[in-house]
């Protein structure tokens, strides 16, 4: 299940757990490019069925991509979504983070990322 919920960043995307949701800047189709070091940093969204919408969550946004391994990860807008490994609940640590040879972000109901903070 994935919902949106209210963030600092204004309102993201959750799982069902409360666990927040990113896309990687240099995944600009629906094919992952996390493997590795970088999956175990960033695990990606997975689903043994077609991912469900709760609320404030585009229906038509969510989809699915096939990994190498053979899972099947989520998708939003055509994005592979990923978790932040050291985050908790309600936690969204890691948005307009560069790691991992790419920028990090939390995602928006509408598949845009999240503003990024002003400094």
């Amino acid at each position: 299940m994935v919902v949106a919920a209210v963030s600092d960043f204004g309102p993201v995307l959750f799982d069902g757990t409360g666990q927040a949701i990113y896309v990687f800047d240099v995944e600009k189709t629906s094919q992952p490019r996390c493997y590795g070091s970088c999956a175990v940093a960033w695990p990606p969204v997975l689903t043994d069925g077609a991912p469900l919408a709760g609320d404030r969550v585009e229906e038509a946004l969510l989809g699915t991509t096939r990994r190498s391994d053979g899972t099947t990860q989520v998708t939003y807008d055509g994005h592979p979504l990923y978790f932040y490994a050291h985050e908790g609940k309600d936690e969204v640590k890691c948005h307009d983070v560069f790691l991992n040879g790419g920028t990090w972000y939390a995602v928006q109901p509408d598949g845009d990322r999240a503003p990024t903070p002003s400094t």
